[in-house]
């Protein structure tokens, strides 16, 4: 028998014992499938950046059909879920326990002061606790203002025709959040499925000692990785495909790119997903250390520095250069343009090219942490 052909028998009969083994451990499917409909179902239906219909107090301090009128534009906003007065004080408790976000005072003179040509002053009282609420309601309260002002001004005769601006929205036309978060949430997912589910594998078995028996083989420590990588590699992309479906069929999320592009990418993703998680159970051989160590070192940094919800450009510039080693700050962009926007594979070519870079260097590390421990 020559060597290659050997080779080609020891892999195959290691990527067959741990496809059983992975089969065979309930952890593995929970993480695998259980933990990632969890989390896809948290992130279409519990998670949304959409603020529609926050409650406000419209204070009305005069009655005149000038003030009913501004009243009637912020009724009929579809952001707002308006309750009227006619004294502050009956929602300043309000806001203080949070029935309200935001109250909006007409004053007594605004009628006098608008019909005179001066400019009238709107006060807006906002809850600073909740800094992004605060600003939604302080920008949108401008804008239905700005509204009820213009419409009335076209309503005069003698005024020349407004410049008209129609706004286009590419890629999401309904500025819905769930369209870019549940692509997001999917590169949690597969992180949380390489990462996580291979860390505690090969740890498990570095604990029980199966590990060094296995390398007291033939087996080199390359054949070794790549037989415990295949299995995953191949339950990461079922895992993604399962939450693909779901996102299409159960959230409406469109798909306008192709299947190629978005298993090109996903692969691409796993290689140092499944590279990280064979580093740190070769540095560890401790389940427990090792779940620890993929949570703070994979999965914090793919929900927090990767832009999933928080902007890269607004973060300090140390941190910005951290983010450039997330394997999650090349795939999730990418995951959004396959769904919103189509195959643009400049950009796609570029995120692979750097998310295998990143995952040769967690392999090679992997491969001489393993001889290490076993030298």
């Amino acid at each position: 028998m020559s060597a290659s052909s050997g080779r080609r028998q020891r892999l195959f009969a290691l990527v067959r014992k741990e496809s059983f083994q992975a089969i065979r451990d309930p952890s593995s499917i929970l993480i695998a499938f259980v933990l990632p409909l969890i989390l896809l179902f948290l992130f279409g239906y519990g998670v949304s950046l959409d603020t529609t219909r926050t409650r406000i107090g419209l204070v009305t301090e005069e009655l005149t059909p000038l003030t009913q009128d501004l009243s009637a534009s912020f009724q009929a906003s579809r952001y707002f879920d308006v309750a009227m007065g006619r004294d502050r004080r009956l929602f300043e408790e309000d806001l203080v326990l949070g029935k309200v976000r935001g109250i909006v005072v007409i004053p007594a003179d605004f009628t006098t002061r608008y019909t005179a040509g001066n400019r009238p002053a709107i006060q807006v009282i906002v809850d600073g606790s909740d800094p992004n609420t605060a600003n939604f309601v302080q920008n949108y309260a401008q804008g239905a203002v700005a509204n009820w002002e213009q419409q009335r001004q076209a309503d005069v005769a003698s005024r020349s025709p407004a410049i008209a601006v129609e706004q286009r929205f590419w890629f999401n036309p309904e500025l819905t959040s769930r369209n870019f978060l549940v692509p997001g949430s999917i590169a949690i997912v597969m992180t949380l499925v390489g990462t996580l589910l291979t860390s505690l594998v090969v740890a498990r078995e570095w604990e029980r000692g199966t590990m060094e028996a296995m390398m007291a083989t033939p087996v080199t420590a390359v054949e070794l990785l790549t037989g415990k990588i295949l299995p995953y590699f191949l339950l990461g992309l079922t895992s993604m495909t399962l939450c693909v479906l779901l996102a299409v069929f159960l959230f409406g999320v469109p798909f306008r790119g192709s299947v190629a592009a978005l298993y090109a990418l996903s692969a691409a993703f796993l290689i140092p997903a499944l590279g990280q998680g064979l580093l740190i159970s070769t540095a560890t051989k401790n389940q427990f250390l090792a779940s620890q160590l993929a949570l703070i070192s994979a999965f914090l940094p793919a929900f927090l520095l990767s832009g999933f919800l928080f902007e890269i450009n607004s973060m300090p510039p140390v941190i910005q250069w951290i983010t450039f080693i997330v394997p999650a700050r090349y795939l999730i962009p990418s995951l959004q343009t396959v769904f919103l926007a189509g195959d643009i594979w400049p950009m796609f070519a570029k995120a692979i090219a750097i998310m295998l870079a990143i995952g040769a260097v967690m392999f090679v590390l992997a491969a001489r942490s393993t001889r290490k421990r076993i030298g």
